[in-house]
């Protein structure tokens, strides 16, 4: 823990199994998951092609060797029938995630999801610990609805670039409201996975097009800013314009942001929102959570993915070029890592929070 006092452990470390073990969001599930206080990392599983081989023998390992307690892990297939752990953190492509994701959940296992397939679904918690812990509150309409056994959820990270912009965006909403946002991503190629952009497409060169990704990013902007209501998240209605691009950075996706606001503000206004937000409580003291949501950098040329990328550990957004804009009301650039914030590390910030806050809904009969 980096930072503020840390909550105390709930009790015995929960079995965890990592589902999509081999890919490269799910070698960083992996290496987070390695040794954490309070999860032991029991199960890895994959696609049919992976099951029943060494993990070091079916995962082509992106970086350092993986570490050594589950190089010999058999890989199991990703099937209730198989995995025996109660959460399960979910790396899968979203062409096969859905459907094995509910088949898990219906069998009352916890799914931690990076996979877009149900962020959008009105009864599944899309959540970001410091913004919007209360949205977990779904979990209950989810399992009523769908009539799934205690235990059995689905819980939702945002995409990538969407968790970067909303932990800049929080403060200035929560202060000042959210009138419209233009946001233009500039995305490194790890978001693409593995093996990602072709070489001779990125390199020296920006791609102005990331599939689906633009509609993505608005739409769970709002849910992510929006209110809970009952059975359902009402959207925050912010009007969002979103380009996305890809650029030959290797990891730290950098977002440039114009803001318009309900009630106006001035650059420093906003600076002091910005410098003075600490997050929700409840994500305060979880293992995995920075000691500061965000870093306000003063430096002109700041934030950078080489030099900012692994502020806290990955966990961190850093902020810089906060200005006045001449067509809306104030602009700013975001930086975060894709894979540990944007991704793996925000679903295992996502589960600390469920045990720390949460854990009668991760109890199975």
């Amino acid at each position: 823990m980096r930072g503020a006092a840390p909550v105390n452990a709930p009790g015995a470390r929960r079995r965890v199994a990592v589902l999509g073990a081999t890919g490269a969001v799910g070698q960083a599930f992996v290496r987070l998951l390695a040794g954490h206080p309070w999860f032991e990392l029991a199960e890895l599983a994959a696609s049919g092609r992976s099951a029943g081989r060494a993990y070091l023998e079916a995962t082509r390992w992106i970086g350092d060797a993986p570490p050594a307690e589950v190089a010999g892990m058999t890989v199991l297939p990703a099937d209730p029938e198989a995995v025996s752990a109660d959460i399960l953190f979910s790396a899968l492509d979203a062409s096969v995630a859905g459907e094995i994701e509910i088949a898990f959940a219906s069998a009352g296992r916890m799914v931690l999801s990076n996979a877009r397939n149900h962020r959008l679904d009105d009864d599944v918690p899309l959540v970001i610990p410091e913004v919007n812990p209360d949205h977990l509150a779904l979990l209950d309409v989810q399992r009523e609805r769908r009539g799934w056994p205690a235990g059995g959820g689905i819980v939702t990270n945002a995409n990538c670039a969407a968790i970067v912009a909303v932990m800049a965006l929080a403060p200035l909403h929560q202060r000042f409201g959210l009138r419209q946002l233009f946001i233009a991503t500039m995305q490194a190629v790890s978001g693409a996975g593995y093996p990602g952009v072709a070489s001779l497409d990125i390199l020296g060169n920006v791609i102005p097009f990331i599939d689906g990704e633009e509609p993505k990013i608005e739409r769970e902007t709002a849910k992510l800013l929006g209110t809970l209501d009952g059975g359902r998240v009402v959207p925050a209605p912010i009007g969002i314009s979103v380009h996305a691009n890809r650029v030959p950075v290797e990891h730290g996706h950098t977002i440039c942001i114009s803001v318009g606001l309900e009630r106006r503000a001035s650059a420093a206004d906003a600076l002091d929102a910005l410098r003075e937000w600490r997050g929700a409580e409840a994500a305060r003291g979880l293992p995995s959570a920075p000691s500061l949501p965000l870093r306000v950098s003063d430096e002109p040329d700041r934030p950078q993915p080489r030099r900012d990328v692994w502020s806290e550990g990955g966990m961190q957004v850093v902020i810089g070029r906060v200005r006045n804009d001449p067509v809306l009301d104030l602009r700013l650039v975001a930086m975060g890592h894709n894979v540990v914030r944007g991704a793996a590390g925000a679903s295992v910030l996502n589960a600390e929070l469920l045990m720390a806050h949460h854990a009668q809904r991760l109890a199975r009969p």
